[in-house]
């Protein structure tokens, strides 16, 4: 089944899930941080490795795509999440968010198990042809993607439309993809990485970017920006969040924690905590970040 419906491209910030302190989802908040991001103009949501998917229970997978969908109320796209460690269990998660609406996949290829690239293919091939929405390869650090095998396969199945950059340095494998594009079908490329490198990306030929949702509207007018043509200004409101993005990006579990204290400090969560195991940033690293919205007027 090929997926031949509008191309999607924006912002499509990764959503945290709100936790109390014992780890229950607060689905009101949850809601509330849909409603902000569409009122911040996104163009798409999506629950993923910064929403803490992986720490969900089966049934939280479901509940929570669910709440998403009808939340969304179809103003934007909805991208889910469903890699596995095997071809079984990534089909049936993929079959599952189809149904509940989702409007995209997000699969990168399993961690572990050194496993060859023949069957890397066959994995991403045996989900898209049991789907018919397109899917967002990932290509991060601990299973990549490589540009050139990226086309390989959308070229495979045209429901493997999109790719999600993350493997630093980002940059050499837009270009790759870019040069790939002018001989042959090449998946429309996202950045990720928290956004970090958006700006080089869209010069490249980045058509969106997922970063996590603690300041969409900033992404949003810096995607618009750069369409219109007001390069240079697009830049320059950028940079002024550089310090930020790159305090969201420090990784080891923290970054399961901050974006949510940045919501709540804005008004859009209740509570702000990460569900364990998931190191806890100190009193100096919520100072520091505090500083830094201080600074934007966040």
């Amino acid at each position: 089944m090929n997926y031949k419906k509008e191309i999607m491209r924006g912002v499509f910030p990764i959503l945290s899930t709100p936790f109390d302190q014992n780890g229950d989802i607060i689905f009101d908040d949850l809601i509330s941080e849909v409603e902000w991001g569409i009122e911040s103009g996104v163009s798409g949501l999506a629950v993923a490795l910064a929403s803490e998917v992986y720490k969900f229970t089966e049934s939280e997978r479901d509940i929570v795509l669910d709440t998403v969908v009808k939340a969304a109320k179809g103003r934007i796209k909805v991208v889910m999440n469903t890699g596995g460690e095997s071809n079984k269990i990534c089909i049936e998660y993929s079959k599952k968010a189809e149904s509940l609406g989702a409007d995209a996949l997000m699969i990168a290829p399993p961690v572990f198990g050194g496993v060859h690239q023949d069957e890397i293919k066959k994995y991403f091939l045996d989900v898209a042809e049991n789907v018919s929405i397109p899917i967002f390869m990932q290509d991060i650090g601990e299973s990549p993607v490589p540009p050139d095998f990226a086309v390989e396969l959308s070229n495979s199945n045209a429901n493997l439309k999109y790719i999600k950059v993350e493997v630093p340095p980002t940059i050499p494998r837009f270009n790759r993809l870019k040069e790939l594009s002018k001989k042959e079908n090449a998946p429309i490329p996202f950045g990720g990485a928290g956004g970090l490198f958006m700006i080089e990306e869209l010069r490249r030929g980045s058509q969106g970017t997922m970063p996590v949702c603690a300041v969409p509207e900033m992404f949003v007018k810096v995607f618009d920006l750069w369409n219109e043509g007001k390069e240079i200004e697009a830049e320059d409101i950028f940079h002024r969040y550089i310090p930020l993005i790159r305090t969201l990006g420090q990784g080891l579990g923290i970054w399961n924690w901050l974006p949510k204290i940045i919501l709540k400090r804005r008004g859009i969560f209740s509570q702000a905590f990460a569900r364990g195991p998931s190191l806890q940033p100190d009193r100096n690293q919520i100072e520091e970040l505090n500083r830094q919205l201080d600074k934007l007027d966040l």
